[in-house]
């Protein structure tokens, strides 16, 4: 069994941490798909961003899950709440302020 401090770690990343990054990852990569300007170093931003956050989804929200022995169907809901809904939600923030 994992120390107390592991498991509010795992969920202060899980239910704060990510959730954050990926909205403001979200918002970001969408000023810079709909921007249009598409400069070497704007690019590889958006994709050292996109990796980074795709890294953390995996290691710290899903790997950790998994390792807590919760069913596999409830980690894709678990990821649906930390990770995809912020990320959309960071997309359409910015398509909203794109359009005022």
């Amino acid at each position: 069994m994992r120390s107390g401090w592991h498991a509010v770690f795992s969920e202060t990343v899980r239910l704060a941490l990510a959730p954050l990054v990926l909205l403001f990852s979200g918002f970001f990569t969408a000023n810079f798909v709909i921007s249009g300007h598409y400069t070497w170093p704007r690019t590889s931003r958006a994709l050292a961003l996109t990796l980074t956050v795709s890294i953390l989804a995996y290691e710290f929200v899903y790997k950790e899950q998994l390792s807590r022995q919760v069913p596999p169907g409830r980690v894709r809901w678990i990821l649906l709440y930390s990770c995809l809904i912020p990320y959309l939600v960071g997309w359409m923030l910015m398509l909203v302020l794109w359009k005022l």
